[in-house]
């Protein structure tokens, strides 16, 4: 690790709109908005957040369900931007949010291993370099040339987190993205990101598992609803949102 920073939030907050009324079809709710008869409540998902991350530092975002975990890695991802405060990243960035978000599934495997590349901002001649570690990883050899609408989830993920972990970004960001597949798989996917983080990799990341946050986070960011309650050491901070 080293003092350089790579990630900085400050006094991040994000504020959505959610209908106060319950709507029954999309018809209904064109109805309504057309006639201004809509109402909304304020809902703050993030109020006030700041934490820096320095090179190397593998840190964790622990909470329950809707206490703005995933909001605040898409903020960071660039995938939203916040009502209130900024957020700086300085490095190279491989998110990975929603796997196989960029994929056309109407396209081969083969394919799409060039299009999702480019848009990580991967050249071709890159992504020929890679191409026989995406698929030895993926272990998706037999089926490279079939179309991506034909494979099951699982499959989706192998290829997606494959290709988001070619090279050595200086940001890795992983949001859930290990509960896909089987254990056999996550446990390799866990191997490849300590590998990257023993090569200076930054790590941002998101797992329900409070063990596989442990395992790989030096510290955590613990968010309850949308406030940071701590920010620190992960052994410590694990525990006691383990045991309140």
């Amino acid at each position: 690790m080293s003092d350089q920073l790579m990630v900085k939030v400050d006094n991040v907050s994000m504020q959505f709109s959610l209908p106060s009324e319950k709507v029954n079809s999309l018809k209904e709710y064109m109805i309504k908005a057309i006639k201004r008869q809509m109402h909304y409540e304020e809902f703050w998902a993030l109020n006030n957040v700041s934490f820096e991350v320095r090179a190397g530092e593998a840190v964790g975002l622990i909470g329950l369900n809707g206490s703005g975990k995933s909001t605040m890695l898409k903020i960071v991802a660039g995938v939203m931007k916040p009502t209130k405060g900024s957020v700086q990243v300085f490095g190279s960035m491989a998110p990975l949010i929603e796997l196989g978000a960029g994929f056309d599934f109407d396209l081969t495997a083969r394919e799409n291993v060039f299009l999702n590349g480019a848009i990580l901002g991967h050249s071709r001649a890159d992504m020929e370099q890679y191409y026989d570690d995406i698929v030895s990883f993926s272990e998706l050899d037999r089926f490279m040339d079939s179309e991506v609408k034909n494979f099951s989830s699982g499959m989706i993920s192998r290829l997606a987190f494959a290709i988001a972990t070619i090279g050595q970004p200086q940001i890795l960001i992983v949001d859930e993205v290990l509960s896909v597949g089987d254990f056999r798989f996550q446990q390799k996917c866990e191997e490849r990101i300590r590998k990257m983080l023993d090569g200076g990799t930054t790590l941002l990341f998101v797992s329900h598992s409070i063990e596989q946050v442990k395992m790989l986070c030096d510290k955590v960011v613990w968010l309850e609803h949308g406030n940071m309650r701590a920010f620190g050491d992960a052994a410590v901070y694990c525990d006691e949102y383990a045991n309140q």
